[in-house]
């Protein structure tokens, strides 16, 4: 820990740096003395950056900011698992998959009941040169190709390296796009109007608390979903479901529905709130002190049951079918149940819990979340189960498995390549688990343009919406098929991009200096390994600041793993002036988002 405290200051210095934009200088194109920017987008997530990607790879003309609440990229995009929905890819002609728009549309209908038909006939149509062809230039690399639940064929296609390279991939194009800036650590609060159409926002620095107003010739609204915000995921909640007793919160941090209010109060519409896609595997985050938010995980090897100490469902079914039978149960939690050999097969699905070591020393060895004991009638009576039925529950389980198939539930047949494991092998766990908020598939009513539209269907003028905050334009309908989030995402952002690009182009220009940030420097300090002198970063993360989120939750992971400065920070070792860089700062997320 000494050794942590003495190096801290450079990963201090570089995260304050993170709020601040690169240096440059240049005469830009823009509507002219009345605006700071034609294009801002709210939301630094997949579908922003989609957005400004768009417009500044077809128009170098056209001024575009980015700002976003938090201090770094990429929004829940980042703690994805990367799987992306597309449609007649290479890929699947390679392995011989037979897929089509009119099958992949079919599926949507199916398995999402009422998807909205315009987007979904857009999205299926394509997927493939709106997603496929344009990141695959960039450097992303689809390994394999999969067929979650609803699907007839595979074409859930896994980024390799997840969420997080597929969304850096985009973010590090629009680095490189001069026309583009960023404004971090910024908070909007409302839009502004200028003769009857949106022509910028008002908002606060979260850390400074400095209010700002932003003028744009067309305001883009990229915030994401609400299912952060359980008053709002209270509400709207689906009728023929009950509320359970314990909701945990799985959403991005800032998936709190500011977008929505923001929208509305512009006179958009929300539509079908209650179409949310919530999952059954939330286990409580232990990093987590307030007990409120949850990580999705689960065991391939176990079996879950209810508080009865009985199955219930067949294991890993999907969140379709899952949060149903779960809602039934009084309460709604389950705990996998499963024994010292398949406690190996326990994952988190979420970037930062890959390592296992991680997972048993938070997780399995952590009693707040993990009941264990030598017998299951002692595994019983640790997680608070009645005994003989938990006993009778995992003897019959293992009978079933001798036979070769699962009469109860159908989890495995005789036709299966391989059965499950037994649980035979103590000692034993049980992991309790709640229902998880995830994502919101209605939001902001939007037109093909990805137009806010208003309560007479028409179109709010300067105003668009993009990814989550439409709920990814309906196309999932009640029910997700995977891989249909991080998709539309990039789609909605792209037309967004495409249809601002053509209304700007209709309008006469000016030119304005783009009011670049100048990047901090210490001005010729000797820079040194040991910056304790300057810094305490265990001081600075037990202070709490507003606006120092992303810095406190990547900070700790410092403490905890007793990294180098230079690990993260490089560029600033290699350097006598205190710059970040935050095209080499991409290249440092993996070290927390793929460990």
């Amino acid at each position: 820990m000494q050794r942590v405290r003495k190096i801290s200051g450079v990963l201090f210095f570089g995260a304050m740096l993170l709020g601040v934009t690169l240096s440059r200088s240049a005469g830009i194109t823009a509507a002219g003395p009345d605006y700071d920017v034609d294009v801002l987008v709210v939301g630094a997530g997949i579908s922003g950056l989609s957005c400004a990607l768009e417009i500044a790879r077809n128009s170098a003309a056209v001024s575009v900011r980015v700002v976003d609440m938090n201090s770094v990229f990429g929004g829940h995009a980042v703690m994805a698992g990367g799987g992306v929905c597309i449609v007649g890819t290479p890929m699947q002609e390679r392995k011989k998959i037979q897929d089509s728009p009119e099958l992949a549309y079919k599926d949507f209908v199916t398995w999402g009941e009422d998807p909205d038909p315009r987007w979904t006939r857009y999205y299926v149509n394509n997927s493939r040169r709106d997603i496929y062809d344009w990141v695959v230039p960039m450097g992303v690399v689809f390994d394999e190709v999969q067929a979650p639940y609803g699907n007839s064929v595979p074409r859930f296609h896994q980024t390799r390296g997840g969420g997080l390279a597929l969304v850096t991939a985009i973010y590090k194009q629009c680095l490189g796009k001069s026309n583009i800036s960023y404004k971090w650590n910024f908070k909007v609060e409302s839009l502004v109007s200028r003769n009857g159409r949106v022509a910028g926002v008002k908002g606060l620095d979260s850390r400074t608390g400095a209010q700002q107003e932003i003028k744009a010739r067309v305001v883009v609204l990229a915030t994401g979903g609400f299912q952060s915000n359980l008053e709002i995921v209270r509400e709207s909640w689906p009728k023929p479901l009950r509320f359970p007793e314990r909701l945990l919160i799985g959403a991005g941090v800032n998936a709190v529905g500011s977008g929505h209010k923001i929208a509305k109060s512009a006179g958009g519409v929300l539509t079908r709130l209650d179409h949310q896609w919530n999952y059954i595997t939330g286990l409580p985050d232990p990093l987590d002190p307030t007990g409120t938010r949850g990580i999705n995980a689960y065991d391939e090897d176990s079996i879950w049951v209810n508080s009865q100490g009985k199955r219930f469902i067949k294991e890993l079914a999907s969140a379709k079918e899952g949060m149903v039978a779960l809602l039934e149960q009084k309460p709604a939690t389950y705990w996998a149940i499963f024994d010292d050999e398949g406690k190996h097969k326990f994952k988190v699905t979420v970037a930062g819990w890959r390592d296992f070591s991680r997972i048993e020393n938070l997780i399995l060895n952590n009693p707040k979340l993990t009941g264990t004991a030598s017998t299951i009638e002692g595994l019983a009576a640790a997680a608070g189960l009645p005994p003989a039925a938990l006993a009778e529950t995992v003897r019959r389980y293992n009978e079933m498995v001798d036979a070769g198939e699962d009469t109860e539930f159908g989890a495995f047949t005789k036709k299966d390549e391989e059965r499950p494991a037994k649980i035979v092998t103590p000692p034993f766990f049980a992991v309790q688990f709640f229902p998880v908020t995830r994502k919101s598939m209605g939001g902001v009513l939007v037109d093909m343009n990805c137009r806010v539209i208003d309560k007479k269907r028409r179109a709010i003028p300067g105003l668009y919406a993009v990814g989550e905050l439409t709920g990814f334009g309906g196309i999932n309908g009640k029910a997700g098929l995977e891989g249909t989030f991080l998709g539309p995402s990039i789609v909605t952002g792209r037309i967004a991009g495409r249809t601002a690009l053509a209304q700007l182009n209709k309008r006469p220009h000016g030119t304005i200096k783009f009011p670049w940030r100048a990047m901090d420097s210490t001005g010729g300090l000797e820079y040194r390994r040991d910056c304790s002198a300057c810094h305490n970063l265990e001081s600075l993360l037990a202070a709490r600041r507003n606006g120092y989120w992303h810095f406190e939750k990547v900070h700790s992971q410092v403490v905890e793993r007793k990294y180098d400065c230079a690990k993260c920070h490089a560029e600033m070792v290699s350097s006598r002036t205190h710059r970040i860089d935050r095209m080499a700062q991409t290249q440092n997320c993996i070290l927390c988002h793929q460990r």
